[in-house]
């Protein structure tokens, strides 16, 4: 996650300073595996894979030194049972 968010930031240029400071922000804390920017670009939204038992220490973090105003949160959690599924497509030859 973090190689892709500094591609899009140093390669693709797509980022912008708040989006940069949330990844830092994130990254800084424990139970933070990983977070990016999402979206088209240009602000918007990161993700963050958190640590369960981590996620409201994470949140007060940034929600205590982001610079950029208040910060909204989204939550979700890995369904269970998620599996790949085999798509398969007719052709007439």
């Amino acid at each position: 996650m973090c190689e892709s968010h500094n591609s899009l930031k140093d390669k693709y240029r797509v980022s912008c300073p708040e989006i940069d400071e949330l990844v830092s922000l994130a990254l800084s804390c424990e139970g933070v595996f990983g977070s990016r920017m999402t979206g088209g670009g240009f602000g918007g939204c990161t993700v963050s894979l958190v640590k369960k038992e981590s996620l409201e220490d994470v949140k007060n973090y940034i929600k205590e030194n982001y610079r950029g105003g208040t910060p909204t949160f989204y939550e979700s959690e890995p369904v269970s049972h998620a599996c790949a599924v085999k798509l398969e497509f007719l052709a007439k030859v």
